[in-house]
């Protein structure tokens, strides 16, 4: 087939190298590089092109001629048409040398930094992990569950093997429960969580009272509900806290995006004063209702956007904390941050592509990469948790 003949709908065969960025097999055919969906480093496809950008192809699965030793057979019968899980169709080593990989290249290709050593620490719980849920709902058809994969028409979901055993019991009572013709949407999104037996249902659309959810972790106890952001994985929230924080101490210390005061809590035990900022109006009153539950009078918290808080107040910290939003943080905090300079930084990230365009500009002329560790939050997706500590190197001049 000569390039010229090629078009969306054309097949293809190709050998995937390796999983990029977005969880996507990386091969080369037909004078094409091409991208493909659910794929193994090592399998051999017969392809079909469902987008093309120049020499770039995006492409779905037809057959596999030849499987990667990666491969297995995926547990969830929805897999491949559920937009949730990406990953289900690789052995779970297999996932997390692929999460290194894309963190890497991230690095590599947009933030220009050749780390190698990167550490990953896997999920105790490879399936049945997941204590936080969105479903969608759609009131005509009476389906309940996710978003089919590269669209928003919902796939009826029975039975979710990453979530945890009472978010499994609290999706399959909803089915039951839920009263179709009191709704005037015709697509409603249900968040669920739960710690332990307790479960937290929010939704617009229904009327029933969201409850309060505790979680207690290294002696600190949190407060949240489905509302409120909170990680999905509490096996892993121990590590997370653990990773981002070792050694940190000093009079005062800045923890940005601080949500309902996860890194607050024990950074308040670490440093004289510590301050937290977060625009999240529900995360806001739950961070302070936590401070004053742990009785920490050295913690506060402000109700304000990251950016516009650093660039009226500034500060002269000592330390640094930033977990931002998958979309990555705002430009006017990463230059706050560098007029800032502490001396220490502790960057948590879920997304690796942000995170390298941020590292490229704190890494220029201000910091030196101390460690990266991956955390496999998300087991079954391509997602990754990171968290970098940065050194504020001995040379360098503030700007």
């Amino acid at each position: 087939m000569s390039r010229a003949k090629q078009k969306i709908g054309d097949e293809l065969t190709v050998r995937i190298i390796k999983i990029v960025p977005n969880g996507l097999g990386l091969g080369f055919a037909e004078n094409l590089t091409v991208f493909v969906s659910l794929a193994a480093a090592g399998d051999e496809l017969r392809v079909r092109i469902s987008q093309m950008k120049g020499k770039v192809a995006f492409a779905e699965i037809v057959e596999i001629i030849k499987p990667s030793t990666d491969r297995i057979k995926p547990p969830c019968v929805y897999f491949g048409r559920c937009g949730g899980c990406d990953f289900q169709h690789l052995a779970y080593e297999a996932q997390l040398n692929a999460k290194v990989g894309i963190i890497k290249d991230s690095l590599e290709r947009i933030g220009k930094i050749d780390f190698q050593d990167i550490k990953i620490i896997g999920s105790p719980k490879e399936f049945a992990y997941r204590a936080r849920a969105a479903w969608h709902a759609d009131t005509r058809s009476r389906k309940v569950g996710y978003f089919r994969r590269a669209s928003h028409s919902i796939i009826d979901v029975e039975n979710c093997p990453i979530l945890t055993d009472v978010l499994q019991n609290t999706l399959e009572e909803l089915r039951v429960a839920i009263e179709w013709e009191s709704f005037w949407s015709q697509k409603i999104e249900i968040e669920a969580a739960n710690v332990g037996e307790d479960v937290s249902v929010y939704s617009s659309e229904l009327i029933e009272p969201t409850q309060e959810l505790m979680f207690s972790v290294l002696g600190e106890n949190y407060f949240y509900d489905a509302t409120a952001f909170f990680q999905g994985n509490p096996f892993l929230i121990e590590s997370l806290i653990d990773t981002a924080l070792r050694e940190a101490s000093g009079k005062f210390a800045l923890d940005l995006y601080c949500g309902v005061g996860l890194f607050t809590l024990p950074l308040a035990r670490k440093f004289e004063k510590v301050f937290g900022i977060e625009a999240g109006g529900k995360a806001v009153e739950f961070a302070r209702k936590n401070i004053e539950h742990a009785r920490l009078e050295n913690a506060d918290v402000f109700a304000e956007n990251v950016g516009e808080w650093l660039s009226e107040n500034g500060a002269e910290a000592d330390f640094i904390l930033l977990d931002p939003p998958r979309s990555g943080t705002e430009k006017e905090v990463i230059e706050n941050i560098l007029k800032i300079a502490p001396n220490e930084i502790s960057y948590v990230s879920c997304e690796p592509s942000t995170l390298a365009r941020d590292l490229r500009i704190l890494c220029a002329e201000l910091y030196e990469i101390q460690s990266i560790t991956a955390i496999d939050l998300f087991p079954q997706t391509h997602h990754i948790e990171t968290v970098v500590r940065l050194k504020k190197l001995e040379t360098a001049e503030v700007v």
